[in-house]
């Protein structure tokens, strides 16, 4: 699936799209996540920040480089934030969570390789070889 598929296929189920981000805040974004010694931004995420800020689909979310607001709900907290509330975690060391739904978080490592977490202990439950269908899965499985 490419990502003018799966950007059509969460519309298709109402999902929700922030505004895109510009390159420079790509970039402070991968600053900060790097600082905090974090996989920096793989280049399907790159591609996603500069078409859309963030994904948000039932009660899943593609966290985005600034905080969303979606009306009659909590905001969603951008990708930094995200991560350093759960840096505390050993299972996530060297990988940055990048989405989350009710049952499961998303997360990438160093070489763009995406992982489904349990949604407590944070351990990897599944591997993805291709990053489109983890983002798929953390949206579909949150509209449930």
């Amino acid at each position: 699936m490419t990502l003018n598929e799966f950007f059509s296929e969460i519309k298709k189920r109402d999902g929700q799209f922030f505004a895109p981000v510009s390159a420079s805040k790509i970039s402070l974004t991968n600053a900060a996540l790097q600082q905090h010694r974090r996989a920096i931004l793989p280049h399907f995420l790159i591609e996603l920040y500069s078409k859309t800020g963030g994904i948000a689909l039932g009660s899943g979310y593609i966290f985005g480089p600034n905080e969303s607001v979606r009306p009659n709900t909590f905001p969603t907290p951008d990708i930094i934030r995200v991560n350093n509330d759960l840096s505390s975690n050993e299972h996530i060391v060297g990988k940055t969570i990048f989405g989350r739904n009710d049952l499961f978080w998303f997360a990438f490592d160093a070489f763009g390789t995406c992982y489904m977490l349990d949604n407590l202990s944070l351990r990897p439950l599944r591997k993805y070889e291709d990053p489109i269908k983890a983002m798929f899965d953390c949206l579909i499985i949150g509209k449930v």
